[in-house]
């Protein structure tokens, strides 16, 4: 076999084209008897036209899909779908309720209400139950006494318990009418229920604020806000009893840095996102 020069002739040699090389080698394919892996290259694209008519390429030369990257995934473009599909928008705060709502003036801004925690009422609900306890006691032991004024005694005691009842009751009363409550301009603090205090502070005019939770506190989940003000005599400072004070206190400081943010939070329409049943087509008469 002679080879031929740069420039010269020689005999023709026919060679076959070589295969390109497989794309992947024969040791990655699956073991004989093994089942297929559920992850599967398809081809980038491949659609067959009728003759005369152009192919289409891929999309933007997307890469080659694999099952498994898209095994179990779903995309719903409807309202009522997605990646918030059964969460529902923030909802707009209630409103005042009639206690608090003859304290706000048109042009403020409701943000929320709260009574202090049922803790607050713990020393009333001792007395009432060790007074509940001793008068038991007493009766028993007077129905015992052998006097002539045993009846008038065991009126007394009686008469006493109610009392003290009544006092508890009217203690629980007290807590039911008081409300903490915040505005977009202020906070205010409303107290009694024959004899009414409102103390109000301006945000404004607030310079420091905290909150201070004992053992107890962190347990049940109330504190103490302690509020300072540029002024010298604060009518609103310590109000013990707070619940939540730490969503409280995000909610107040937010209220005096960013009241921007909170009106346009608040201004978003409330969405459901839980989806609604299809209305069903009425049939026709005809049908």
């Amino acid at each position: 076999m002679t080879d031929s020069g740069a420039g010269g002739s020689g005999d023709k040699k026919d060679t076959e084209p070589l295969e390109p090389p497989s794309p992947r080698a024969p040791s990655d394919g699956p073991a004989p008897g093994a089942a297929e892996s559920p992850t599967r290259e398809f081809p980038a694209f491949e659609q067959h036209s009728p003759p005369g008519v152009a192919t289409p390429g891929p999309p933007g030369g997307a890469p080659a899909a694999a099952a498994g990257d898209i095994d179990g995934v779903r995309y719903d473009d409807s309202p009522a779908g997605g990646l918030l599909s059964g969460v529902r928008a923030p909802a707009v705060p209630d409103v005042p309720s009639p206690i608090s709502a003859r304290y706000l003036f048109p042009t403020e801004k409701y943000r929320g209400e709260w009574r202090r925690h049922w803790v607050h009422l713990m020393p009333w609900y001792i007395i009432g139950t060790l007074s509940t306890f001793i008068m038991g006691l007493a009766s028993g032991m007077l129905t015992k006494w052998d006097n002539e004024n045993r009846d008038t005694a065991l009126s007394v005691t009686v008469i006493v318990w109610l009392l003290i009842l009544g006092f508890v009751g009217w203690k629980i009363l007290d807590w039911y009418m008081d409300r903490f409550i915040l505005t977009n301009k202020r906070i205010m603090l409303i107290q009694g229920v024959i004899t009414r205090s409102v103390a109000m502070m301006p945000l404004g005019r607030v310079t420091d604020m905290k909150y201070s939770q004992t053992p107890m506190g962190r347990m049940l989940n109330y504190g103490e806000f302690i509020i300072e003000s540029a002024g010298q005599d604060q009518a609103l400072r310590n109000v013990p009893h707070l619940p939540n004070p730490n969503e409280l206190y995000l909610q107040m400081c937010e209220e005096m840095y960013e009241p921007e943010a909170v009106d346009e939070r608040m201004a978003e329409p409330e969405e459901d996102l839980i989806p609604e049943e299809e209305a069903v087509p009425a049939k026709s008469d005809g049908t």
